[in-house]
């Protein structure tokens, strides 16, 4: 299954679920398939994912072939930043 999480101000950023489902989990939203990020709770989310990105790094890859929290969160902290530059919401599932 894919996830595609969208917003008025960016293109749309499709992911695979397991990766999606990682990072949803680190941002709050375990287990679910559609929801909305409002911009006013995306500093909070911004925070988490870079707080798991920050943790993973100190404790450092368990697998080498495993792609880091890094690489993966990437595109999404670059929408969510610039969701929150303008105000936007990010909703996926929808």
């Amino acid at each position: 299954m894919l996830f595609k999480f969208k917003s008025k101000v960016t293109g749309d950023l499709i992911m695979l679920e397991p990766d999606a489902k990682r990072l949803l989990k680190i941002m709050g939203r375990e287990d679910q398939t559609k929801g909305i990020f409002l911009a006013v709770q995306l500093p909070a989310v911004i925070s988490a994912l870079e707080a798991a990105v920050s943790q993973e790094e100190q404790e450092g890859l368990q697998d080498p072939k495993q792609i880091s929290l890094r690489q993966r969160s990437l595109p999404m902290l670059k929408m969510l930043r610039q969701c929150l530059a303008q105000s936007a919401d990010v909703v996926w599932g929808v």
